[in-house]
C-alpha cells in the first residue's frame, strides 16, 4: 500500500457522501412505528432495559467511581403510534460520557422526550457501588459491593430517587433474653430510597444503617475481628422493627433530604421465612 495513501487525512467529503447516501435510503424505508396503533391506547411506560454501560458515579473520598450500570430507559407512548422507535434509546445513551449528575440526567431525559415525541421520560441506572472496609481490630481492608439504583424522570417536572441496598447482621433481642447460650442472628439488608435537594453521599447513608444495625458486614476479618464483631453485635441485639426506627430517626434528622423510604429485611437463621419492616416520610 502506498504510504501516501496511509499518511492521507480522512476525507471528510467521504463522510458527509455516506451520510447522505443513508439519509436517502432511511426516507425511502417504511416507518412501521408511525403506523396507527390496532388497539389505540396510551403505554404509560415503553422502551430498554438490560443493558449494560460503564458509567462514573460521585465517589465520597476519590470524586468520582467508574463502574458499570444495567440500564432501563422509558417514554410514554400515545394512543395514535403503533410503537416507538427503540435505536433512538441507544443513540440518546451512547452520546453520554459516562459521568452521571443530576444536570446530566435533566439533559438525557429532555433529549428522549424530544426525540422519541414523548410527554414523559424515564432512565433507571442499577450499579454495584464499592467501598473500602477496615476491621475493626487487625485494621484489615477489603472491599464491599453495595447494590444500588439511580432513577429519575422528566414529565411538567424533574424528580429522581437513589436507593442503596446496605447489607448488615442483627442479632434477636428476644433470643438473647430467653437463652441461655447466645442467641439467633443473621444477614440482614436495609435499604434506604431518598429523594434529595442536594448530593447525598451513598456512603454516608451506608454509614446510618451500619450503626443502627446490630453490626456492620465486613469481607475481610480475622479471629481477633471475628471475636470482636459477634461480642459488639451480642451486646447491640435489634429487631427489624429497630433497625427501621433508628434509620429512619436520623434521615429525617437531614434537612436536605425530601423523601425517604426505610425497608429492612432480616434473613431468619431459624424461620423458614422473612422478617421485614418499613417506614416512609414525604416532606414535600
Amino acid at each position: 500500500m502506498n504510504k501516501k495513501n496511509i499518511d492521507k487525512p480522512f476525507d471528510k467529503t467521504a463522510e458527509n457522501t455516506s451520510k447522505k447516501i443513508s439519509n436517502e435510503i432511511s426516507d425511502k424505508l417504511i416507518d412501521v412505528q408511525n403506523r396507527k396503533a390496532n388497539h389505540p391506547l396510551v403505554i404509560d411506560h415503553v422502551g430498554i432495559k438490560g443493558i449494560k454501560y460503564p458509567i462514573a458515579v460521585y465517589d465520597k473520598k476519590r470524586g468520582f467511581q467508574h463502574t458499570v450500570a444495567e440500564v432501563a430507559m422509558f417514554v410514554d407512548l400515545p394512543s395514535h403510534y403503533k410503537g416507538t422507535h427503540m435505536s433512538r434509546f441507544i443513540e440518546i445513551l451512547s452520546k453520554v460520557d459516562g459521568e452521571i449528575s443530576v444536570n446530566r440526567l435533566k439533559e438525557i431525559l429532555k433529549t428522549m422526550k424530544q426525540k422519541l415525541n414523548a410527554q414523559k421520560s424515564k432512565i433507571e441506572f442499577h450499579f454495584p457501588y464499592f467501598i473500602e472496609k477496615i476491621a475493626p481490630i487487625s485494621h484489615s481492608k477489603a472491599y464491599i459491593d453495595y447494590d444500588c439504583k439511580l432513577t429519575a424522570t422528566l414529565s411538567d417536572k424533574f424528580s429522581y430517587t437513589l436507593s442503596v441496598i446496605i447489607p448488615v447482621h442483627s442479632l434477636c433481642p428476644c433470643s438473647k433474653e430467653i437463652s441461655n447460650f447466645s442467641a439467633h442472628n443473621q444477614r440482614s439488608f436495609v435499604t434506604i430510597t431518598i429523594e434529595a435537594k442536594t448530593v447525598i453521599w451513598i456512603e454516608d447513608l451506608v454509614d446510618i444503617a451500619e450503626r443502627n444495625s446490630s453490626s456492620p458486614l465486613y469481607s475481610y476479618l480475622k479471629r481477633v475481628d471475628e471475636k470482636y464483631v459477634t461480642e459488639y453485635a451480642y451486646n447491640h441485639p435489634m429487631f427489624v422493627e429497630d433497625i427501621v426506627r433508628a434509620v429512619a430517626n436520623e434521615l429525617q434528622k437531614i434537612s436536605e433530604i425530601k423523601y425517604f423510604k426505610v425497608e429492612a429485611e432480616n434473613m431468619e437463621s431459624i424461620h423458614n421465612h422473612n422478617a421485614y419492616a418499613s417506614i416512609e416520610k414525604s416532606f414535600i
